[in-house]
C-alpha cells in the first residue's frame, strides 16, 4: 500500500517567490526517485508564505533513501529562503471498505 509524505514549508515574505521556484524546480528529482509515484505542490490561499508539498511513496523506506540523495548545496541554497524549520509526517490512506 503507498504513503503519503505531507511536508510543509513556510517561507520569509521576501523569499516567497523564490522559495516557490526552488520547490518547483525539486520536483522532477523527487518524481525521478525510485518508489515516487507522485508529488503535488500546493500554496496556502490565506498565507502565501506557506507551501505543503505531497509526495506518494510505494514504501517510508523510499523516501527516506531518496532524501539522502540531496546534495548539501542545495540545502544551503534552501535555508536562507525558510521562515521556520520545514516539517512533514507520513500517511496512510483509510480504505472506506474496510
Amino acid at each position: 500500500m503507498s504513503v503519503a509524505r505531507i511536508g510543509e514549508t513556510q517561507a520569509r515574505p521576501e523569499t516567497t517567490q523564490a522559495l516557490r521556484d526552488f520547490l518547483i524546480s525539486i520536483m522532477p528529482g523527487i518524481k525521478s526517485s525510485q518508489g515516487c509515484e507522485s508529488v503535488t505542490l500546493y500554496q496556502s490561499q490565506q498565507d502565501s508564505t506557506k507551501f505543503t508539498m505531497i509526495e506518494i511513496w510505494d514504501r517510508i523506506e523510499s523516501h527516506r533513501a531518496s532524501v539522502k540523495n540531496i546534495a548539501p548545496e542545495m540545502l544551503a541554497e534552501l535555508r536562507p529562503l525558510l521562515a521556520s524549520t520545514p516539517s512533514g509526517s507520513y500517511y496512510n490512506l483509510i480504505d472506506e471498505k474496510e
